[in-house]
């Protein structure tokens, strides 16, 4: 206990205490630790002193065991969900090194509806050679493979032949293709119509067969880094001649991402976000009926009894195994004595005059382990006062599947979580391990589906994987078949609306099932990849099916090796832009843009201008105005119109004068016709005595764009102040604001609140003074410091921003007529404001602007001015 384990002697009386209360066992004084120093001699305790437990110690024994775990232990981890977000334009991609010219010979696997035809007719253009699949597999070097198939739409697919007859021609005929030029450095181009986001969209994914396609792409990409691979998704409108153009581009361009869509007239690709579970859904109770497959496997059995425990429902347990023999000691004997059963096992084998080979023995266990699995799930059930009725059945046999089945008159819970990994290299991947792998999820998904019929069937919950999601090193099988249960669960929105279907990217789990084995848990820590806890896992199902979840979600922790970005982009091919923009330093797939900016003081007035106790501070506008920058970038003829919960969280100081670098980042994300940027400002500084730069956010907030700019509105124009309030003199006396940043000319009330008239004749406020600002950051400023002057006159109160909910900037902003001025008022948010020119023209819009206090106050002569003008 103390020298292997480290548990001090303090610990080991808190132990003795907790074993003596859990089997009733009387206190000993004389009892000393040190005659029970191992886990051994503890266990003899217990043994020689517990009476033996009664019948209701043995009921409550067995309802402890199957009390449901908590279910928020699965907030321990992040809940992700896979999302579109933007790929920049193809012009300001970086090359991929593919030459499509004289010399290339490439093979198009065409589809029917006329793409691999336009696109034959557009590489025979360039001088490139243009095969069929037979010719291209016959002789002669192979440059590359345009992989169309799966830009058909299957149909209605209604008996197992047609299904199995689908799949073979989107995806095993590839991977007989690549397997054959596995070593050749081919390229793969792969085409699917699941809706030019991948399916993840409102409408689901249009073909959804597709998905086994994408998922071969990224497993294949895993294993051929150096590579080029692409799966490429349009909607099912595009023409052929659109695919065809796009497919040349993509091969030409970006090799920063394997997933690619179009749509809309924008590229995507698919992320991953943090978001939490919500809504209401299903409850669990006795009449639920559930539907479970691979029902012998450790991780399912455990899952299953949670589910029981909760729910004391109706299980149909389905699994390849045999219904395990309740009576079959050696079944009991794999969860008790391991070990025991190992080495009588390898007795019998000998006696039985066969060699009992590492292998062997190890299958045999195997065969146990499912035994054991399958039999605690069927204990589970009972002893929640549910039923459990046990099927063994081929998932792979339509027909054995719909007998199992025949008996019900709706499905509650569908979990389809059969499978099975054979890893290895494509190149070493054998045909019939690839069927195998593949056609127990597959198949097995569309015999259960068909077997239900026209039944109801409220919520299906299909196994998937993060080798599904993000592909991985010899699994082209494994990760063909998760990512079409993905689009699969995608397309019920449409083709089965009434149905609430969920995919599950599970990582590795620790302690059970198959990842446990072997080098994998070293394989997977040196990736960087967190295996799953058991007690994290086991409630994940409960939870989302009792919190209404829809769609696909990514159980995992770190996901280490599996986000690690790839350069895609040309910084020098990025248009010009704003003086918050310096250097493009990537745009990831999960990252996002990253534009990186150094600032200095001694050349930006808006630096040098705007100081706090001598110090200069970035001002929260040109935050803003960043913000706005940056997320125009990469979408050229797109519109700011809005932006959202800016949150002003640390000033950005630049101490001793001297220039500073800052960080934006944009993570963009489709919003209806929309798109919205989340975008963060941070910037490091190197302590003394620390390795590492202190990196701070400073400011975050959301851009959001669209394709025409927001409509111009009209106000009435406040009244002049004859003479009434608070001059530039008076108030520039309080704030800290050098020339670029004394906006004000003016503040005063009138009889709708304060205002502030805009100062002319201003000096730039940035260099180079040609770079345009597109926010028009110094109105912005107009708002705040009329609301702040408001603040002093009415509470002794120097406020600096801290939040603002909404800015919405308008034309004429850039060519304003006439005086401009500031309209404030208060309301139950904070201050909004308009900003409005001679004309009534709104030049801007905010809302929800809100402030913290500077300490301190303000000097009483300094305020009177402020305190009479907003009286």
């Amino acid at each position: 206990l103390e020298a292997d384990l480290g548990i001090d002697t303090v610990k080991q009386a808190e132990v003795f205490a907790l074993i003596r209360e859990r089997f009733g066992i009387p206190r000993e004084d004389t009892l000393k630790l040190r005659d029970y120093p191992t886990l051994g001699h503890v266990i003899g305790f217990v043994r020689e002193r517990s009476e033996s437990p009664t019948a209701d110690q043995q009921a409550e024994a067995v309802e402890v065991a199957n009390v449901a775990a908590d279910v928020t232990e699965a907030d321990r981890i992040p809940r992700r969900v896979p999302v579109p977000t933007i790929r920049p334009p193809v012009g300001m991609c970086a090359p991929t090194g593919v030459e499509l010219g004289a010399g290339a010979r490439v093979i198009v696997a065409a589809d029917q509806g006329g793409v691999g035809a336009a696109l034959s007719e557009r590489l025979a253009a360039r001088g490139v050679d243009v095969l069929s699949l037979e010719d291209g597999l016959a002789e002669g070097p192979v440059h590359g493979v345009y992989w169309l198939t799966a830009l058909d739409h299957e149909g209605p697919l209604d008996d197992l032949a047609a299904w199995r007859e689908a799949n073979r021609v989107r995806v095993k005929l590839l991977y007989a293709t690549m397997r054959r030029l596995y070593d050749t450095g081919a390229f793969l181009i792969t085409g699917t119509r699941l809706g030019g986001r991948h399916g993840y969209d409102d409408a689901g994914a249009f073909a959804p067969l597709g998905g086994a396609v994408t998922g071969f792409a990224k497993a294949f990409a895993r294993e051929r880094p150096d590579t080029l691979v692409k799966a490429v998704d349009f909607g099912h409108r595009a023409s052929a001649a659109e695919i065809a153009e796009a497919l040349v581009e993509e091969t030409l361009h970006d090799p920063g991402a394997v997933e690619i869509g179009h749509s809309g007239g924008l590229r995507w690709t698919i992320t991953v976000e943090e978001r939490p579970a919500t809504g209401a859904g299903m409850t669990l109770d006795h009449d639920t009926v559930f539907v479970v497959t691979g029902a012998a496997g450790s991780i399912v059995s455990a899952i299953t009894a949670d589910l029981a425990a909760a729910s004391g429902g109706t299980f149909h347990l389905l699994d390849l195994t045999p219904e395990p023999d309740p009576d079959d000691a050696d079944i009991a004997r794999f969860a008790g004595d391991k070990e025991g059963l190992k080495a009588d096992l390898i007795q019998r084998m000998r006696a039985a005059g066969d060699r009992p080979t590492p292998v062997l023995v190890e299958r045999e266990l195997a065969r146990y382990e499912r035994l054991a699995a399958a039999r605690a799930a069927i204990d589970a059930v009972t002893a929640a006062g549910g039923q459990a009725h046990y099927h063994s059945v081929d998932l792979t046999d339509g027909d054995a599947v719909a007998q199992a089945l025949a008996g019900l008159d709706r499905v509650d819970v569908l979990l389809h979580a059969a499978g099975l990994d054979i890893s290895h290299a494509l190149s070493d991947k054998e045909p019939h391990e690839y069927d195998l792998v593949f056609d127990v999820k597959a198949d097995g998904w569309f015999n259960l589906v068909k077997a239900i019929g026209d039944r109801p069937l409220g919520t299906t919950v299909a196994f998937s994987s993060v080798a599904g999601r993000f592909g991985n090193l010899g699994q082209t099988d494994y990760a063909a078949a998760s990512d079409l249960l993905c689009k699969l669960a995608s397309a019920m929105r449409t083709t089965r609306p009434d149905t609430r279907a969920i995919a599950v990217d599970w990582t590795a789990w620790a302690g059970i099932g198959m990842a446990t084995r072997g080098s994998i848990p070293k394989v997977m820590a040196q990736a960087g990849i967190e295996m799953l806890p058991p007690e994290v896992g086991i409630p994940t199902i409960r939870g989302e099916l009792t919190a209404g979840t829809r769609g696909e979600l990514v159980v995992a922790g770190a996901l280490g090796a599996m986000v690690e970005e790839r350069d895609g982009i040309d910084p020098a091919q990025f248009p010009a832009a704003g003086p918050m923009v310096g250097t493009v330093v990537r745009f990831g797939v999960h990252s996002g843009l990253v534009v990186e900016t150094t600032l200095d003081p001694a050349e930006q007035p808006f630096l040098y201008d705007h100081r706090i106790d001598g110090t200069p501070v970035l001002p929260g506008v040109m935050g803003i105005e960043g913000f706005v920058e940056v997320a125009a970038l990469p979408l050229p003829g797109w519109h700011p119109v809005q932006v959202e919960d800016v949150e002003f969280l640390a000033p950005c100081k630049f101490y001793r004068d001297e220039p500073r670098t800052v960080t934006i980042t944009a993570a963009f994300r489709p919003d209806g016709d929309e798109l919205v940027a989340h975008c963060r400002l941070e910037a490091g500084r190197q302590l003394a005595n620390q390795v590492e730069p202190q990196v701070t956010t400073h400011f975050t907030g959301t851009v959001r764009l669209a394709r025409v700019p927001a409509a111009d509105i009209t106000a009435p124009v406040p009244n002049a102040p004859d003479g009434k309030g608070a001059t530039a003199d008076a108030i520039y006396g309080v704030y800290f604001h050098g020339p670029a940043f004394q906006v004000l000319e003016r503040a005063w009330c009138d009889e709708r609140g304060p205002v502030g008239s805009f100062a002319a004749g201003l000096p730039v406020d940035h260099v180079p003074a040609e770079r345009p600002e597109l926010v028009a950051p110094r109105l912005i400023e107009l708002v705040f410091q009329t609301a702040g002057v408001w603040e002093v006159g009415h509470g002794d109160r120097f406020g600096l921003p801290r939040q603002v909910d909404r800015i919405v900037p308008h034309g004429g902003r850039d060519l304003p007529k006439g005086r401009v001025a500031a309209r404030i008022s208060l309301g139950d948010n904070g201050f909004d404001g308009q900003v409005i020119d001679e004309s009534g023209a709104v030049l801007l819009e905010l809302n929800g602007y809100r402030t913290v206090e500077l300490p301190g106050g303000v000097d009483p002569d300094r305020r009177a001015p402020l305190t009479e003008a907003m009286s």
